[in-house]
């Protein structure tokens, strides 16, 4: 691990680091049935979301497993979805199967016409000060407003909203591609320390944040992966609703995402041991100035009969709660 990425991990871990997450997808779900819609489509309840407000929510397919994680801000006119990189080509094809003739939705990419930043860490509530925006602090996650910044472009637009995407203090502002280097600037300027993509993979792994193609995939659901906060339990009828509930109230999540604190990296994909018990599988593994941390998905019953040290590859790990995730039944 670079001494660079050791000094983006502890600004944000202590101060303020700045992310350009511009290359994640950017999707406007618009028209009059955009919240039906949505509050079908996904795991998170939509029908009496107010603008302004927002919130994680989960897509998931008709058997309750996992399309990808995404955050949704409700707008006057629209909802603004944030989804993973990976997922950004092919989620705006999957929800257009399920709109149907009479449904008054339209969906749009904007990915390429806007961007994003995080502000990560404890002092991201000063730069948020600096920028006009002080009625968000204390605010709950998801909240969001749209303010003109005075010497960002020409009195460019810029969205910011509550939370960071990650288990630490932050925000996410959205704005025009072309203003997304001056607004960058401005940030790093009145203290932010650039966050890079090693920086942010550390944290996301760090924190327990799953992400598509590793720790979510049509093989996993969001109850597996910790995503608790994401699911509505009482909001009826959606797509996958019927495997998540049943899972729910029979107790039956099989595997549950945790930490691997190791001494030494482990390639993804191995198979984790608990004795010569096979008790889940390393989805996740980078290098921090303490060692090696990875993300694995663990049996439910090896957790609950106490395991707490496993080998992977010859190495011995311990399993580590998650700030991101939850394991609870609510």
């Amino acid at each position: 691990m670079s001494q660079a990425v050791q000094h983006e991990v502890q600004a944000a871990r202590n101060g303020v680091a700045v992310c350009d997450r511009s290359d994640w997808g950017r999707i406007l779900v618009s028209n009059a049935d955009r919240l039906r819609f949505l509050h079908n489509q996904s795991t998170n309840s939509f029908s009496l979301r107010q603008p302004g407000e927002g919130c994680d929510t989960v897509f998931v397919n008709s058997v309750g497993r996992t399309i990808d994680l995404v955050t949704a801000y409700v707008m006057d006119d629209a909802v603004l979805l944030l989804v993973s990189p990976q997922r950004r080509q092919a989620i705006v094809p999957w929800m257009d199967r399920f709109i149907f003739f009479a449904d008054k939705v339209t969906l749009e990419d904007v990915t390429d016409s806007t961007g994003t930043l995080t502000l990560v860490g404890p002092d991201s509530d000063r730069l948020i000060e600096k920028l006009g925006a002080a009625d968000l602090v204390g605010q709950p996650y998801g909240t969001h407003r749209t303010f003109t910044i005075d010497g960002i472009g020409d009195g460019e637009s810029v969205r910011i909203a509550v939370g960071s995407g990650l288990a630490i203090a932050g925000y996410t502002l959205f704005t025009s591609r072309e203003a997304i280097a001056p607004l960058q600037a401005s940030l790093v300027t009145w203290g932010a320390v650039p966050l890079n993509e090693a920086g942010w993979e550390q944290l996301r792994v760090e924190q327990g944040r799953p992400t598509a193609d590793q720790e979510l995939s049509e093989e996993v659901n969001p109850l597996e992966a910790g995503l608790w906060h994401t699911i509505s339990l009482s909001k009826g009828c959606y797509i996958g609703q019927e495997t998540i509930a049943r899972l729910h109230t029979y107790k039956g999540v099989k595997q549950q995402l945790w930490g691997v604190k190791l001494a030494t990296l482990v390639e993804p994909g191995s198979t984790v041991l608990s004795g010569e018990d096979k008790v889940g599988k390393l989805t996740s593994c980078i290098p921090t100035a303490e060692g090696a941390i990875g993300l694995a998905y663990i049996r439910t019953k090896s957790v609950e009969a106490g395991v707490q040290t496993v080998q992977i590859a010859g190495t011995a790990g311990v399993l580590v709660p998650l700030p991101f995730v939850s394991h609870e039944y609510i």
